[in-house]
């Protein structure tokens, strides 16, 4: 589905032109067969041909399964052109983390090195000069986003207990008996507890350990995140709310809410947009850090775009402003 949303907002961006999109199972298909929403160019799909793509294309932007980006990554960046990569395959910067937690070797660990974690609001002067951007899983975005400001100003302390909530688009398109209607609708369920791929790049981003336990919810796209930790030092709501706002005065797609307020999915969905609010509880001296987004968007096709635009030079809000659908 990531694949879908990122066509949806390349087609509305006022400085790109679409010039090909592939699919191994779907080449030869026109695009709009495969996501009949769209509205833009009637392209056809076809065979992924890295020559050819990169006669066609200065940016290529690859939403192929994990474990399959790295190769054609690899060819393009040699034929000198812009890679942003939606799989996690360069997420990793250390390929023995990556072999521990996708079980098998990486295709080409000798690119970790130059690969950028495309996380506008942490690494935005790298993303600007940047040849290979790895966009952030959905996951690690609304939990790094909402814990980030806390372990920049190093109030928190370990344990960091994440506890998060998905709509069913997370898992992708290919059915499955547990995305089955009957299966999931009026149903909640942890799963990959403890081993969830998301893990590393988390703990990487925030370098501290967490414990992650991710749940699956009958809603069709959108996060809730929501983390527990023990303050350093004691703070109220509203400091922590002041706190945040300060941390995220200037970024566009970052809504820090007011004092009591809580995120939820349905306020960004298909926004490239993330809400987040901080909660102190003086009794305990634990706080509830909380963060929302649309899994797609700035879990996925829209936070590759913002990264786009910064390596491109543009204002990161083009193609990205507007927004989401409600209810």
């Amino acid at each position: 589905y990531v694949g879908g949303e990122l066509l949806r907002l390349l087609f509305r961006h006022p400085k790109v032109r679409v010039a090909a999109v592939t699919s191994e199972q779907s080449a030869g298909k026109p695009v709009q067969s495969l996501f009949p929403n769209l509205v833009g160019p009637e392209l056809v799909c076809e065979a992924l041909d890295p020559d050819r793509i990169a006669s066609k294309a200065d940016t290529i932007f690859l939403a192929l399964p994990h474990t399959k980006s790295a190769g054609p990554a690899q060819q393009f960046l040699k034929a000198g052109r812009k890679v942003i990569d939606l799989s996690a395959d360069f997420r990793l910067k250390n390929a023995k983390d990556y072999a521990t937690w996708y079980q098998t070797t990486h295709p080409c660990p000798d690119l970790l090195h130059i690969a950028v974690y495309g996380l506008p609001e942490l690494h935005r002067d790298a993303i600007r000069t940047a040849t290979l951007v790895a966009t952030p899983g959905c996951y690690p975005t609304a939990a790094v986003l909402s814990l980030a400001p806390l372990v920049t100003h190093r109030l928190l302390s370990e344990p960091v207990i994440i506890d998060a909530k998905s709509g069913i688009s997370g898992a992708g398109r290919t059915p499955a008996l547990p995305y089955h209607f009957p299966e999931a609708n009026e149903s909640i369920e942890a799963y990959k507890l403890w081993s969830h791929r998301h893990i590393p790049e988390i703990e990487q981003e925030l370098g501290m350990t967490v414990s992650f336990t991710p749940h699956l919810v009958p809603m069709t796209r959108g996060i809730l995140s929501t983390t527990y930790v023990r303050l350093r030092q004691a703070r109220t709501t509203e400091q922590l709310t002041a706190l945040y706002r300060d941390f995220y005065k200037n970024e566009p797609f970052v809504r820090v809410l007011d004092p009591g307020q809580s995120p939820n999915p349905l306020h960004t969905r298909g926004a490239n947009l993330c809400e987040v609010s901080a909660f102190a509880d003086p009794r305990t001296g634990m706080a509830t850090l909380m963060a929302a987004l649309d899994n797609l968007v700035k879990g996925g096709a829209g936070q590759a775009i913002q990264a786009f635009n910064l390596m491109q030079g543009w204002d990161e809000t083009l193609g990205l402003q507007d927004s989401g659908l409600y209810p």
